[in-house]
């Protein structure tokens, strides 16, 4: 049926867009130009962007306009809010971790001198090993969310997390880095079912639809309603509205899905990536570039498709199901299966056909046609896959940024007919039938393919192993050089296989002990 053409900004959407004034970046904005690098090419070591029509206005406020105004608050009156009670993962098995574990040191050439400490703690492990620290939780439901140089999962409703943590990522009240899986104690009581990790912060999900936020905050990535430079304690962020269902987290901005299927960003717009129709690009004092971020949630107003001849047509009664974020561009999934992506286009990661990138949400044309709608979707850093209802995998952007970029989505004909329940990104790894597929055309400091010693450290899906460690693995998950599964424990046959495994048990800095007065005197 066809759709309206819009002839204004005034057109329908899935929302209203938010009244009232813009909250503008002060003097402690953004000040790299946006050709100062590619996104893709982010900080590794942790250190440190109004709406209108449909025509991609990547104008910012005017010059000099940094002058704050408060921002409105989702609120929703508690006699029509959703009671609900979501459900955490059915994976159960013991957790498995593969790749680098010396977390200062990954994409560094040396650790820093504030960790000079940690310089030799970690290994490289090149095949599955067990987590001996988690022996107590074996057999029990996991999810896990792994980004880069931090990880965290949930185990019996209880969150966990471990790895790099010099913005207070890790939600233990302080910013010192963890080795092993930690509880996070401030958090005991509550009962979770989803966390997602970025660059340097986190958003975590509880059973009746509240969002817990914390690591750095410059951007405005947690929604709390301000800008700090670490939040290393979990708070709630400033949303009153429905129950959210799913949250995601890219380098420096987040999404939200609430039990209604509207969909929320905060944080920074820099490739129009918040999906508000702005980059929120503009010139502050001394000629610096600074964005305009969202501190708090605001909805993603406008869904739009383009056609052959370049008009642009709004896609009403999009209710989002399920959403993936990369570095900086966002993908979503509806109620009718379709797939919009919207963001930073390079690589062709958005599925366009073209490298623009795009303000707001875009709808991905082959996923719009009767039995071809989507049922999984994955976003990488510079990549994105979806499975369509067939069971088909489907690949765009690029794995290898010195290699072609595929632009539009291509079925990966090397899984043909196998049945994927689990994909992760960073080199890839997928779950898929009695296997476990992993390849990558990046390997970094070893071992996360999960391929073993003295095997290849770089492969594609044909010549890939077709399971590493044999192990079933029940979901996957990748980060910057390590990756981790769940391996299931059924059957007599599994516990064999998981229990013939090596177990990682990860060192503990040791501290000499310091000498008292009547020490020295007797040395």
């Amino acid at each position: 049926m066809p759709r309206k053409k819009v002839t204004d900004g005034s057109g329908p959407g899935n929302g209203a867009a938010r009244p009232g004034g813009r909250k503008k970046a002060g003097a402690s904005g953004r000040k790299r130009a946006r050709d100062d690098y590619s996104s893709d090419e982010d900080d590794l070591d942790g250190s440190p962007g109004s709406d209108g029509g449909f025509q991609n206005n990547k104008k910012g406020p005017a010059k000099g306009s940094g002058k704050a105004s408060t921002g409105i608050i989702v609120t929703e009156p508690e006699h029509s809010k959703e009671k609900i009670k979501l459900e955490g993962s059915k994976a159960k098995g013991q957790l498995l971790i593969f790749g680098a574990t010396n977390w200062d040191l990954i994409g560094r050439k040396e650790v820093p001198k504030q960790q000079a400490a940690y310089r030799n703690l970690g290994q490289n492990l090149w095949g599955p090993h067990r987590y001996g620290c988690l022996m107590v939780c074996r057999s029990e439901q996991w999810r896990l969310a792994l980004v880069r140089l931090n990880s965290m999962l949930h185990c019996r409703g209880n969150l966990w997390s471990w790895g790099r943590n010099e913005k207070g990522q890790l939600g233990h009240g302080d910013i010192k880095r963890v080795e092993a899986p930690k509880l996070i104690e401030s958090l005991k009581e509550e009962i979770f079912v989803q966390a997602a990790c970025g660059r340097n912060h986190t958003l975590a999900l509880t059973e009746t639809g509240s969002v817990y936020a914390f690591g750095e905050n410059k951007m405005g990535q947690l929604g709390l309603g301000n800008k700090t430079d670490a939040m290393p304690s979990p708070a709630q962020i400033l949303y009153n509205g429905q129950p959210i269902t799913k949250v995601a987290c890219g380098a420096e901005f987040s999404m939200i899905v609430d039990c209604k299927g509207n969909l929320y960003s905060f944080g920074c717009p820099e490739y129009g990536q918040l999906g508000h129709n702005s980059d929120g690009k503009y010139i502050a004092r001394a000629q610096r570039i600074e964005y305009d971020c969202e501190m708090i949630p605001r909805r993603v107003a406008i869904f739009i498709e383009k056609t052959k001849d370049g008009q642009i047509l709004p896609v009403p009664n999009v209710v989002v199901r399920d959403l993936a974020c990369g570095i900086n561009h966002t993908l979503v999934l509806d109620s009718q299966k379709r797939v919009f992506s919207w963001g930073f286009g390079g690589y062709g990661r958005l599925g366009h056909t073209e490298q623009k990138d795009e303000m707001v949400p875009r709808l991905i044309k082959l996923f719009d046609f009767p039995g071809r709608g989507a049922s999984q979707i994955y976003a990488g850093a510079t990549c994105s896959f979806a499975v369509n209802e067939m069971g088909g995998l489907f690949f765009w952007g690029a794995t290898n940024t010195s290699r072609d970029s595929t632009m539009y989505p291509k079925a990966v004909q090397d899984l043909c007919g196998w049945k994927v329940r689990s994909l992760a990104c960073g080199n890839i790894i997928v779950a898929a039938d009695e296997s476990t597929i992993s390849w990558g055309d990046r390997p970094y400091i070893g071992g996360e393919l999960g391929y073993g010693d003295n095997k290849a450290k770089s492969s594609t899906p044909r010549s890939g192993s077709k399971n590493p460690g044999r192990i079933y693995a029940e979901q996957v998950a990748m980060g910057y050089a390590a990756h981790t599964r769940v391996g299931r424990e059924e059957t007599d046959q599994d516990k064999e296989k998981l229990k013939k495994l090596p177990e990682y048990n990860p060192p503990r800095l040791v501290t000499a002990p310091k000498l008292s007065a009547l020490d020295t005197e007797s040395t």
